[in-house]
């Protein structure tokens, strides 16, 4: 896998090299902007002005962050979409970009309207019940929402949140029902989680396992495909309760508008590329609880389809309608 990475990271590298020869003497000749469709301190947030530091000081140009927000992350979204696609602004995704446009009435398309420089990788949530839950496992949780009437609860940070889209997935996989209960963020939710007010949630993990290692939670299971590097001894969703196509995570990438030209996607690519090499920021990305896996424009383009096309279907068949 990682050969293949290699190789086709060379590939984009040496894709018209007159051209990206001229970017790179050409590219950037002023400020760049980062738009992050969501406030300023949360993780989006933070990896945006960690990449965007490191870009400045590679580049000899600033690469300002600047937060847009609103809509769940539509507003910062649109604004890009429409803006000058001639590299000067680009946009710091997460799974909010391919969920939106089934959740709200918007006007740009994540596949149609932008192309990517570089995915960066994905942040697990940890399914935690709490103690009173009669469950070890996760296959000992499903089993009990079967048996469940009323419903087993989830909390999540509200509507289309990694912790709702974990939840529902969770039930359509499994066949099970699950009461869904938004909280207004994580914080409000995992208080009354610990509180035993409602009997699971998936948490981010950075948040969940604190609370297990006390013992005030209880984890079950990580939500991304594979095991996370820091909890190698928690099983995955997929895994523990026998379900191959559970998968769910926080992920983080870097795009631009569609026709930004190629040359300058390409240096961006390199940039991204140079940057996420640095052993510092490894460390920060670590720190968030990231899960840390390059992806190539092309790469990560096929990657935000995939996810378009899936939650567009998970939401339809949920029945939950847009706003």
């Amino acid at each position: 896998m990682k050969k293949f990475i290699r190789l086709a990271w060379a590939a984009v590298l040496s894709a018209t090299p007159l051209a990206a020869a001229h970017a790179q003497a050409a590219y950037p000749a002023k400020p760049v902007r980062i738009i992050v469709p969501f406030s300023a301190g949360g993780i989006v947030d933070s990896v945006a002005r960690l990449v965007g530091d490191k870009l400045s000081t590679m580049n000899g140009q600033p690469f300002i962050v600047e937060n847009k927000t609103g809509a769940g992350g539509a507003i910062g979204t649109d604004f890009v979409a429409k803006a000058p696609a001639d590299g000067y602004t680009l946009l710091l995704v997460s799974p909010s970009h391919a969920v939106g446009p089934s959740l709200q009435r918007v006007t740009w398309n994540p596949v149609r309207d932008f192309k990517a420089i570089a995915g960066f990788g994905i942040v697990p949530n940890v399914i935690v019940v709490h103690p009173s839950v009669q469950a070890s496992t996760m296959a000992q949780l499903v089993e009990l929402a079967r048996k469940s009437d009323p419903p087993l609860t989830y909390a999540t940070a509200g509507l289309g949140t990694s912790n709702h889209l974990s939840g529902e997935l969770l039930a359509q996989e499994a066949h099970i029902k699950l009461t869904h209960v938004p909280y207004k963020g994580q914080t409000d939710a995992l208080n009354d989680l610990l509180g035993g007010r409602v009997a699971m949630m998936p948490l981010t993990a950075a948040l969940a396992m604190p609370h297990a290692k006390s013992g005030k939670l209880r984890a079950l299971a990580v939500t991304t495909a594979k095991r996370a590097s820091a909890l190698p001894d928690l099983p995955t969703v997929a895994e523990s309760a026998n379900l191959p196509n559970y998968e769910v995570g926080t992920w983080f990438g870097l795009v631009a508008p569609a026709n930004t030209p190629a040359p300058v996607l390409q240096k961006l690519a390199a940039d991204v590329e140079r940057v996420v090499a640095q052993p510092d920021v490894q460390a920060k990305f670590a720190s968030l609880g990231m899960e840390l896996a390059l992806q190539t424009p092309a790469q990560f383009d096929a990657f935000v389809a995939r996810e378009y096309e899936k939650w567009s279907r998970v939401i339809k068949q949920a029945g939950i309608e847009a706003n």
